[in-house]
């Protein structure tokens, strides 16, 4: 079976996980990797797995992390799923279109708020 986590996804588990790093916690980062995967993915991941849970499954692949290095986090992950018969996949194709147009779209929405916001110097400031 192969699982597809979305690049905003990923995104965050990677913020998270400096976040991590930097302060210890691992609270936030939990959430965000148990976010990052569908509802049907993880019931199919508690099927497979003894625990049944999937939070137990996440706890347990943090506890095996060192807190150093993200990447390892993303190797524990692969490991921990694949050791179940699961293989992740980092873009899907089918979303990956529809993410980069969403982007784009809150980009120019950004922009076009900063342009609303701005307001010129007045003369006596220049």
């Amino acid at each position: 079976m192969e699982i597809h986590l979305r690049k905003r996804a990923i995104r965050q588990i990677r913020l998270s996980a400096h976040d991590a790093i930097e302060e210890g916690d691992s609270d936030t980062l939990r959430e965000d990797i148990m976010d990052a995967f569908k509802d049907d993915d993880i019931e199919e991941i508690e099927r497979r797995i003894d625990s049944g849970e999937f939070y137990e499954f996440v706890s347990d692949v943090l506890d095996e992390w060192s807190g150093e290095e993200v990447e390892e986090l993303f190797e524990l992950l692969e490991q921990a799923l694949s050791d179940v018969g699961i293989e992740v996949k980092y873009s899907d194709p089918e979303f990956d279109d529809d993410e980069e147009e969403e982007e784009e779209e809150e980009d120019e929405e950004e922009a076009a708020e900063e342009i609303e916001d701005y307001e010129p110097p007045e003369e006596e400031d220049i």
